[in-house]
């Protein structure tokens, strides 16, 4: 897996025992014709409630925005009180980005997502029976530390189970469920107490923790751990009873021995020692930062109180509800075209239009807070938000976690990983956390406006810096990113055949 390089293996043919040379990869593919697609789909989505619950959390902070203004939860929540309780949970997906790494290689990815369901059902009940501040505020963090663990473990599962030919489309699933549990807590979160809401978040890890436990363990695991049968099972469960899972077992068997050798080899001051890993790491790290400080996190986790300041004739809900749908759908769609288009495609087009977006938000909130007749423009906020949702749903919003996995070999990426998703989720917690003092300093016009010249700046960034990724193998890849040995090796295979 993550390797298109054809490998050459003997083939025992017909009766006369004539050994011919054939392409692994070809014996795989005409396997995978009889492959059932439903349980890897079944997998996926149930490897993705995690993110469900995760969307329900990130969005938590929106529609309860008034509640804790308001003492509704038996304690005062002061202005500063409230952007801690919104950006904390970016400092806990943070701390677990580095252990996570080693905890699912150690016990197994499903085992890992059913373990970190329990701090999500712990950070919910602070949350739910929350007495002051500091039980909202250690709530938060926990609920930050599953959520952060489900966003590494559960692409990787993922991508472990997938067939080679929907595996593009079930990886785009895990941003699809984070924006249906968005728009669930907007739903939601608008029509019922805060008290019953928080209940209803807290029921779903329950329900993903015990989905987990029906489906199979990633086969990739048993092999790294040299349970080969337990492996074959695995992939007999996810391809059906029908498939000849050997030839498939053996690539993955073969990949996971050469990784597992690369893997010892690698520590982290060798890692990013050529050129072409220093180049994914500066790429990756860039989109993670550009991701960030586009300003998505502020608009989701302050969409209501954004609405209703902008004072449109719009319910600021309502309004929410619009944003939480708009963003599902966009997900969708960037599902059937991320492998069409294109990576640096989707990205120009995504932050250049974030830009524009900002810049009329800016627009509009200077000439409400400078006295300006803004009646005939109410209908501007929800639409550049919703815009805004959608540019970034095709593209900045999945891409930069697909290239992550694209951009570096097996033998750093274990390294590789959970540094960019703990850059991702500190700038989260940077951005959250200050957003309101910013707006509260130098009020709405000036975050929006900030957003939108570091949302340009991605965009010369993308054309610049970001190569193409589409339909590449690895070798190609690291080729294009100027790994000489890559090329070498590629003219040694082209040589062989």
């Amino acid at each position: 897996m993550g390797n298109d390089e054809d490998t050459i293996v003997p083939l025992l043919e017909d009766m006369d025992s004539t050994v011919i040379g054939i392409s692994q990869q070809t014996l795989v593919s005409s396997a995978a014709v009889n492959a059932k697609k439903l349980p890897q789909y079944i997998a996926a989505l149930t490897a993705t409630l995690g993110a469900f619950a995760l969307g329900t959390a990130l969005a938590w902070t929106s529609p309860v925005s008034k509640t804790l203004e308001d003492g509704g939860m038996g304690f005062p929540v002061s202005s500063t009180d409230k952007s801690w309780i919104g950006s904390l949970m970016g400092l806990g997906a943070a701390a677990v980005a580095f252990p996570i790494g080693f905890c699912m290689d150690k016990i197994g990815r499903k085992a890992t997502m059913i373990v970190m369901a329990a701090p999500f059902i712990v950070g919910w009940a602070l949350i739910i029976w929350a007495t002051n501040v500091d039980m909202l505020l250690a709530g938060r963090f926990f609920t930050g530390l599953s959520g952060g663990a489900f966003a590494v473990v559960a692409p990787v599962y993922i991508g472990e189970t997938a067939q080679k030919d929907i595996r593009g489309t079930l990886g785009t699933y895990f941003q699809l469920m984070i924006c249906l549990g968005i728009l669930f807590s907007y739903a939601v979160g608008a029509y019922v107490p805060i008290f019953w809401f928080s209940i209803a978040c807290g029921i779903i890890p329950i329900v993903f923790a015990a989905g987990i436990a029906f489906i199979p363990e990633s086969p990739a695991y048993y092999l790294s751990k040299g349970r080969v049968d337990d492996a074959r099972k695995a992939l007999t469960w996810l391809r059906g009873n029908d498939y000849d899972c050997e030839p498939e077992l053996l690539e993955m068997q073969n990949t996971a021995e050469t990784a597992a050798n690369m893997k010892s080899q690698v520590r982290l001051h060798t890692a990013f020692s050529s050129r072409a890993s220093i180049r994914a790491l500066v790429i990756s790290l860039g989109l993670m930062f550009f991701q960030q400080l586009s300003g998505i996190n502020a608009v989701i986790f302050y969409s209501e109180p954004i609405f209703k300041e902008a004072g449109s004739g719009i319910d600021p809900s309502i309004s929410s509800i619009i944003v939480g749908v708009v963003q599902f759908v966009a997900t969708f769609v960037s599902t059937l075209v991320v492998d069409r288009l294109g990576r640096r495609v989707l990205l120009i087009l995504s932050d250049s239009l974030m830009a524009l977006c900002t810049v009329v938000l800016g627009v509009f909130f200077y000439l409400k807070n400078h006295g300006s007749d803004i009646d005939s423009l109410g209908w501007l906020p929800l639409t550049s938000v919703c815009i805004f949702i959608i540019v970034f749903s095709l593209g900045y919003g999945p891409v930069p976690w697909f290239m992550v996995g694209e951009l570096f070999p097996a033998q750093i990426k274990h390294i590789a990983s959970p540094i960019a998703s703990f850059t991702n989720w500190i700038l989260a917690f940077i951005v959250t956390r200050f957003f309101q003092d910013i707006v509260d300093a130098w009020k709405e016009e000036t975050a929006f406006w900030i957003f939108s010249v570091l949302s340009a700046i991605g965009t010369a960034f993308v054309f610049f810096v970001v190569i193409e990724t589409k339909g590449k193998s690895l070798e190609e890849i690291q080729s294009e990113l100027g790994d000489k040995e890559c090329k070498s090796s590629q003219k040694t295979e082209i040589n062989r055949f």
